[in-house]
């Protein structure tokens, strides 16, 4: 915990509620979030309460729910009201849809009319979707309007909108056909009418397109919003930058946890559970588990090939944690590009006669290296042995980086998540592929049977 806090809960009984507020104010909010998770309970209580009103609306949309439902249900009927007026919309959906039944109860008690008409307005849509991101406040003018009386416009609403970027530009039925940047309609002139200045080419997504759309397509674009239409083309809100920031960072942790092989969880470490902990590992570890038994099942029909070189067991371990790292390399590669949007399907072709130069290079170095570590380091096999254990490598190697490539490009083409093909998985297959083909290639130098 930082020491402004520390002090603040050591002094808290001898300073007044406005000593409190001014203190607390003082806290930058970026720690008082870090260090939020240091706080016992009562001590978090202690310090919502103190908090001025803006910054109350800020930090609990930052908390996750269990804190959350620990702080609403602690306050007043009127702290309540006075708090839920002040959130936005998206971040009151946000927390409706994740607290318990109680929680969700007493926070729909507390909302004016107008925000409740909002908030079935919203509940609408799918959360992972972009009208499950928007805010449906939102300024914007007809084409018609001038200079002047859109200025005055937003003068008069601008303390409705949480942040204002732009002014959209609707015909009269309300759809969308521009907007206007803030810099350039005050340079207009009040006589210009919107439609002289508004720009056509206007960049938007629909209500059912996907939140990580939504993210890549405000990224590439460095948009700080984005507006929402239905498939009328009317605007029925935008997406600002903030919420995006949640998305990026949900989905970067959702791709972390199966590239570990694990299932997603909305919950940080420290509030999931010991069972929350448990399902989230052992299905992925159940499914490898069960994979891994092939490569038993690999190694009992070499039996016989083990008995005639038995060599090759000391270098089994290298060859497949090789054939497995190449791989992982492969498929990580892949994976974050297909993310970013810097690979496509249809690079494919390109993707593969690059890798397969790779492949060669990276199994002939390999290779070259294994060749002169087994025959001249402990515990030393002959001339032949060693290039028997080479060449397997450097096959090992060429293949395990084609299925690392292949596999994540194929599984997204069919729409799929190529995170699946995580680091686990990908080690897994490569295992009993790299059995194979180690065996195999000392079957056929050797000349066993």
């Amino acid at each position: 915990m930082n020491e402004p806090l520390k002090h603040f809960l050591e002094y808290y009984e001898r300073m007044t509620p406005s000593e409190r507020k001014l203190f607390l104010n003082e806290i930058p909010f970026a720690d008082m979030v870090e260090d939020w998770n240091d706080l016992e309970d009562q001590e978090a209580m202690k310090i919502f309460v103190e908090l001025p009103l803006e910054i109350k609306t800020d930090l609990i949309s930052e908390l996750s729910y269990q804190d959350q439902e620990l702080l609403i249900l602690g306050l007043s009927e009127k702290s309540k009201k006075n708090l839920f007026q002040m959130m936005e919309p998206d971040d009151l959906v946000d927390i409706m849809q994740s607290v318990n039944k109680e929680v969700r109860d007493s926070v729909w008690k507390s909302l004016s009319d107008d925000a409740k008409r909002e908030m079935l307005f919203l509940l609408r849509f799918d959360e992972d979707d972009a009208a499950g991101l928007m805010t449906p406040r939102f300024l914007a003018v007809q084409a018609h309007t001038s200079v002047g009386q859109a200025i005055n416009f937003i003068r008069a609403n601008c303390n409705t909108v949480e942040y204002l970027f732009s002014i959209y530009v609707i015909d009269q039925l309300e759809r969308l056909i521009g907007f206007v940047d803030m810099k350039y309609l005050l340079a207009a002139k009040d006589s210009q009418k919107i439609s002289e200045i508004l720009e056509d080419k206007i960049v938007y997504v629909y209500e059912d397109t996907d939140q990580e759309e939504v993210a890549k397509l405000m990224d590439t674009n460095d948009f700080a919003s984005i507006p929402v239409i239905n498939h009328e083309h009317i605007l029925i809100g935008i997406v600002t930058f903030d919420d995006v920031i949640d998305v990026i960072r949900e989905e970067q942790t959702e791709d972390v946890y199966k590239m570990g092989g694990m299932a997603s969880s909305t919950d940080t470490y420290m509030h999931n559970s010991v069972w929350d902990l448990v399902k989230m590992r052992v299905p992925w570890l159940i499914i490898l588990l069960l994979l891994g038994t092939v490569s038993a099942n690999v190694l009992n029909h070499y039996e016989s090939i083990l008995v005639g070189a038995a060599f090759l067991i000391i270098f089994m371990p290298v060859i497949t944690q090789t054939g497995g790292n190449a791989g992982s390399q492969a498929s990580t590669l892949m994976i974050r590009g297909l993310a970013t949007g810097e690979i496509q399907f249809r690079d494919v072709m390109k993707i593969i006669s690059k890798e397969l130069l790779i492949g060669i290079i990276m199994g002939v170095i390999t290779g070259g290296v294994i060749i002169l570590r087994s025959i001249f380091l402990p515990p030393g096999v002959g001339v032949y042995e060693g290039m028997v254990i080479g060449l397997s490598l450097m096959i090992v190697v060429f293949i395990s980086n084609l299925i690392g490539i292949l596999a994540p490009l194929g599984i997204a083409r069919l729409g799929k998540d190529p995170t699946v093909m995580s680091a686990p998985l990908m080690a897994t297959v490569i295992d009993i592929c790299g059995y194979a083909i180690y065996f195999e290639t000392a079957k056929w130098l050797l000349k066993l049977s």
